[in-house]
């Protein structure tokens, strides 16, 4: 009785954690410092730059997202996912018009989800 309701807890779990994901792009980058939040203070590399979707003047700063790679944006790389998720914190702004992305991701971080080569992929991510 109490693993049917161990089970049950956890597929519940799971699906409130997908129902409540948010689809987006992650592209990546490799110049850390200086950042936007940070200045020249080194932040790890597990770290990200918010799109203007996610910034909202700065409040972004310091906010911990779970990122998934959940498919490819072109052919170049049919299969760019590895099925890895990865927690990362925004320390920047990813400017319009250069940024790609919903998030623009260490290389670090991108490297951990999906192939760089892609270079652009559709994520779901979770604040």
């Amino acid at each position: 009785m109490a693993m049917r309701l161990l089970v049950a807890a956890g597929i519940i779990a799971s699906l409130v954690s997908v129902a409540s994901a948010n689809a987006g792009t992650a592209t990546y980058y490799t110049t850390y410092v200086p950042s936007a939040c940070y200045g020249y203070r080194d932040e790890g590399v597990m770290i990200g730059a918010a799109s203007d979707s996610l910034w909202k003047n700065g409040a972004a700063c310091g906010r911990m997202y779970t990122v998934q790679c959940t498919g490819p944006t072109n052919q170049g790389v049919p299969q760019p996912c590895r099925g890895n998720r990865v927690t990362i914190k925004i320390v920047d702004l990813c400017p319009p018009p250069g940024c790609q992305g919903t998030i623009d991701l260490s290389q670090e971080a991108f490297s951990t989800i999906a192939d760089p080569a892609a270079g652009k992929i559709l994520i779901d991510y979770i604040p």
